[in-house]
C-alpha cells in the first residue's frame, strides 16, 4: 500500500472528526446519558429552588427558635419568688401587739381611759374625803410609773424587732436583684412594702407608748396640784 492512501484516510477521519465537533459545539446545551437527558438550565434552576426551599426552612427554624425564647422568658416572668420574709414581719407586729395589749392598769381603750379619769383624775375628786384623796394620789402615781414601764417594754421590742428587719432586708435585696422576671420583682418590691409597713407600725406603737406614758405623768401632775390646792384650803380653813 502506498503512502497517498493512507494520507487520504486519516484526513478524512480529520475532517470527520472535526465535523462531528463542530456540530456537538453548535447543538443546545442537552446531552442524554443511559435515556435520561441532562438539561444544564433546567439543573440550575432546580438548584435555585432548593437554595430557596432550604432559607425558607432556616426561617421557620429561626422562627420557632424565637417562640421558644419567648416562651422562656414568659415562665420567667410568671415564676414566683423563691424567698419570702412575711412570716418574719407577721411574727415582729404580732409581738408588738401583745406588748401594746400586756399595758398595765390603763388599757389602750377609750372606755378604760374615761373610767380612770373618772375615778381618779377628774375634779370631782377633790371634794373626797383626805383618805381618799391619798388613795387616788397613789393610783394615780401607779398609773404613771406602769405607763412609763409599758413605753420601756414596747421600744425594747421594737428594738428587738431591728436585727429581724435588717436580715429580711438583706433577703430581699438580693431576691430583687437575682429576680429572672417581671413577677419575682414586683413580689420582691412588695415584700419590702410590707417591710417598711412593718417598721412604721413599731414606730406607731412606740409613739403610742410614749405618748400614754406622757400623758398620764401630766395628768398626775395636774390632779396632784389641784389636790395640793384644796388640801392647803382645807388647812386654813380649819
Amino acid at each position: 500500500m502506498s503512502v497517498f492512501p493512507i494520507r487520504r484516510r486519516l484526513a478524512a477521519a480529520a475532517l470527520a472528526l472535526a465535523t462531528v465537533s463542530g456540530l456537538a459545539l453548535c447543538a443546545p446545551a442537552q446531552a442524554q446519558f443511559g435515556g435520561i437527558v441532562y438539561d444544564p438550565s433546567n439543573y440550575a434552576q432546580n438548584v435555585l429552588t432548593a437554595a430557596r426551599s432550604l432559607q425558607q426552612i432556616n426561617n421557620q427554624i429561626q422562627q420557632i427558635q424565637n417562640q421558644a425564647t419567648a416562651l422562656i422568658n414568659q415562665a420567667k416572668n410568671l415564676a414566683s419568688l423563691p424567698v419570702s420574709t412575711l412570716s418574719t414581719l407577721q411574727q415582729q407586729v404580732q409581738r408588738t401587739q401583745q406588748l401594746l395589749a400586756q399595758a398595765q392598769r390603763i388599757a389602750y381603750s377609750v372606755a378604760d381611759v374615761q373610767q380612770a379619769f373618772t375615778t381618779r383624775y377628774n375634779g370631782a375628786n377633790l371634794t373626797a374625803p383626805q383618805a381618799q384623796m391619798v388613795t387616788n394620789a397613789n393610783d394615780r402615781w401607779q398609773d404613771s410609773v406602769g405607763a412609763l414601764e409599758d413605753a420601756l417594754k414596747v421600744q425594747a421590742g421594737v428594738v428587738g424587732n431591728l436585727d429581724g428587719t435588717r436580715s429580711s432586708i438583706s433577703t430581699l435585696v438580693t431576691a430583687s436583684q437575682s429576680a429572672s422576671g417581671a413577677l419575682q420583682a414586683s413580689q420582691a418590691g412588695n415584700q419590702l412594702l410590707a417591710l417598711q409597713a412593718q417598721q412604721l407600725a413599731d414606730l406607731t406603737a412606740t409613739v403610742a407608748a410614749q405618748g400614754r406614758a406622757q400623758a398620764l405623768e401630766a395628768a398626775r401632775n395636774a390632779a396632784t396640784e389641784a389636790e395640793a390646792r384644796e388640801r392647803f384650803a382645807r388647812f386654813r380653813g380649819n
